[in-house]
């Protein structure tokens, strides 16, 4: 079975990771010491990636506040939903706001906008 996680949380892990990436090309700077352009290039490149993962943290942050909060029927804490099924933050137990989609196996592709026209 697949490992699910919440979207918000998936979407906070990916600017983590800018970050990370952001400071690694930055210190591939250290390498090119005698090549100024490739410094610059190197530090260019780095500042962009922080600079992306600010972006993406300001975004998440302002969906996170239209996000639909519910209460885990499982672990019964406060979580948010972004779509038509989601995963709890917390026991990752599936949720789904949709009634026709109660009892069916947790999927992803429901969120999909091709899947809606299907249905």
């Amino acid at each position: 079975m697949k490992k699910y996680s919440s979207k918000i949380n998936k979407i906070r892990s990916f600017a983590l990771a800018l970050i990370f990436i952001g400071f690694i090309v930055m210190y591939g700077a250290v390498f090119f010491k005698n090549s100024v352009i490739l410094v610059l290039l190197f530090m260019g490149l780095g500042l962009l990636c922080i600079i992306a993962s600010t972006v993406v943290y300001l975004w998440i942050g302002l969906l996170s506040t239209r996000a639909v909060k519910v209460i885990c029927p499982n672990c019964g804490k406060q979580t948010k939903m972004l779509g038509r099924v989601d995963i709890c933050m917390y026991c990752n137990e599936p949720l789904t706001l949709d009634p026709s989609l109660e009892g069916k196996e947790f999927s992803e592709e429901y969120n999909r906008k091709i899947n809606k026209k299907n249905e």
